[in-house]
């Protein structure tokens, strides 16, 4: 597989959550994607980053990808109710 992520996360309202997703092929032209799909709805792109961090302010959170781009993470700074969903990372342009 391209990318791996864990099949199920937990958390409680208002506490912080890491959504991992690892890609050890990733090429140094890629891109990590991110989306979510909330329930009943189409998925909703979130970010993208080649390296480094950047806002999320979509989820009141943050997008990191490891300096060896073999690791990302999306930060819930702040999760709500509203924000239970299917989240995806991708790689891509």
């Amino acid at each position: 597989a391209q990318v791996q992520q864990k099949m199920s996360l937990e958390t409680t309202e208002g506490t912080g959550i890491n959504i991992t997703c690892s890609h050890p092929k990733k090429q140094i032209e890629d891109f990590i994607h991110f989306y979510r799909q909330l329930p009943g709805q189409s998925p909703e792109f979130l970010a993208l980053a080649a390296r480094g961090s950047k806002d999320v302010p979509a989820v009141a959170g943050e997008l990191w990808v490891s300096q060896d781009r073999s690791r990302s993470a999306l930060w819930l700074g702040w999760p709500r109710r509203g924000d239970a969903a299917v989240y995806y990372c991708a790689l891509g342009p």
